[in-house]
């Protein structure tokens, strides 16, 4: 919040004190109450107190953008996109810089979602088997109300959004598809509360302006009630293709992709940012809301970026910093600190607790093992760290498919140790993995490092 400045009123010397006394107790009441109106864009903010005092659970609306590596943002240091939403989610929230996920979207979504590396539950790619318990679940259990938006991708259709606890659902790819077997965004076919979208209600519609739009009426609906949203939106995967604030967007070829559109869905992902900000605001919920962008993975391959003057490629698929690394900011108005930017390290299996520990939940005790670490002492700005001090990978996209490669490492912010070749390297001074350090020139330090990495590593088995 910013600085508030009274000014001083003068007091003459033959004025009665009980009087001046009285102006000055009515000048602070209205110059506060000034300062609300002035932080919320309607007329709500008695609604917003109220609602606060009637349940204290906050509020969740977490945006997962699909292929985001960490140099998209401009508040990042990214320099070939506009994204003025995500930098005022930064500016006035906790920006993350050492978050890492996984190489491909489908492992990073279970983790995400299950709490879990992949060795315990992941068994076919954009195939959740429904026995697993989500945060869906978990919200779900403690009395939110719960809606699943976007790209879905993990089979079942309506059984398996009610059996990982999604009260409501609007969403692309409900049942096992690859992503170019159903349009992804213009004229998109989308199962919504238990019946597809007719082809009148989608057709040369997008589906990001459904999803939003499904966002904001549930929102509308749900205002007494707490509530957790998960907006998986498909903006920025591939195809590259206009979006409606394109001129071509009427009449290109969708089956097309051209990467020259690859900026213009970036701003349209931020766009939505601004407008679920907009709906918060003016449903006088924006202090009772945490609000949480997120990046899945590393941005697309054949996309190239400026980043803080280098360029970058996008390396999706790959267990390079480029494939891995992604933005992460919550922004929580009153309740977190302003423009705080951290280096604790986080992994995708961290949510579940974390939320949990921020929204009053108790961490779920019969789901199984669970291998997140809290970080919300973090996002309250109460501590510094959490007990994470390394991040764990486990990845095999393509289970059970010929060649399909397994990785599994253990890294921090400067150095990274792979299971199977013993590779070790420095990934502030080698960011491709191209020099593994030998092992006879290990520093001290760096020979504990890994030491203290292979410990982690054998300990991540079923």
């Amino acid at each position: 919040m910013k600085n508030i400045v009274l000014k001083k009123i003068p007091v003459r010397k033959k004025s009665n004190a009980c009087f001046w006394m009285l102006v000055l107790i009515l000048n602070c009441f209205f110059a506060c109450n000034k300062i609300e109106d002035l932080q919320t864009t309607d007329a709500v903010s008695v609604s917003s107190s109220d609602d606060l005092a009637r349940d204290p659970k906050p509020n969740i609306i977490f945006i997962l953008g699909d292929d985001i590596g960490y140099e998209i943002p401009a508040v990042n240091g990214g320099q070939s996109y506009t994204t003025p939403n995500i930098d005022f989610l930064a500016a006035n929230g906790v920006r993350f810089t050492q978050c890492y996920g996984a190489a491909n979207c489908s492992p990073s979504r279970f983790m995400l979602l299950t709490g879990k590396y992949n060795f315990r539950n992941y068994t076919k790619w954009g195939v959740m088997d429904p026995s697993e318990k989500t945060l869906g679940n978990m919200f779900k259990d403690a009395g939110y109300a719960t809606c699943y938006a976007g790209k879905w991708q993990l089979d079942g259709g309506d059984n398996s959004a009610h059996a990982f606890g999604f009260d409501k659902y609007s969403m692309w790819l409900p049942f096992y598809l690859l992503p170019e077997e159903s349009p992804r965004y213009k004229s998109p076919e989308i199962l919504q509360d238990g019946a597809y979208l007719s082809a009148a209600e989608t057709r040369d519609k997008y589906s990001v302006d459904i999803f939003t739009n499904y966002i904001q009426n549930f929102i509308d609906s749900n205002r007494r009630k707490p509530f957790f949203i998960y907006y998986s939106i498909p903006l920025c995967h591939k195809t590259f293709c206009p979006t409606p604030d394109d001129p071509e967007y009427a009449t290109y070829d969708f089956t097309k992709s051209d990467p020259k559109f690859f900026p213009g869905m970036v701003n349209y992902m931020d766009k939505q940012i601004g407008i679920l900000l907009a709906k918060i605001n003016s449903a006088g919920l924006r202090r009772k809301t945490i609000f949480i962008f997120l990046g899945d993975n590393g941005s697309p391959k054949n996309i190239f970026s400026t980043f803080d003057g280098y360029e970058v490629p996008g390396e999706k698929g790959q267990t390079t910093t480029y494939g891995t690394h992604v933005p992460l900011i919550f922004y929580w108005p009153k309740n977190a600190p302003e423009g705080v930017v951290t280096n604790q390290l986080v992994d995708f299996t961290d949510f579940m607790p974390t939320l949990a520990n921020l929204t009053g939940t108790p961490v779920p005790v019969n789901y199984g093992i669970l291998d997140g670490k809290d970080f919300s002492q973090v996002v309250k700005g109460t501590a510094t760290s959490s007990s994470r001090d390394a991040v764990f990978l486990h990845f095999q996209p393509f289970l059970n498919e010929s060649g399909n490669r397994l990785f599994r490492y253990a890294a921090n912010s400067t150095y990274k140790l792979y299971d199977e070749s013993g590779f070790f390297y420095n990934v502030t001074t080698d960011i491709e993995e191209q020099h593994p350090i030998p092992a006879s020139s290990l520093t001290p330090v760096e020979l504990e490092t890994k030491q203290y990495f292979q410990q982690i590593i054998s300990t991540m088995h079923n």
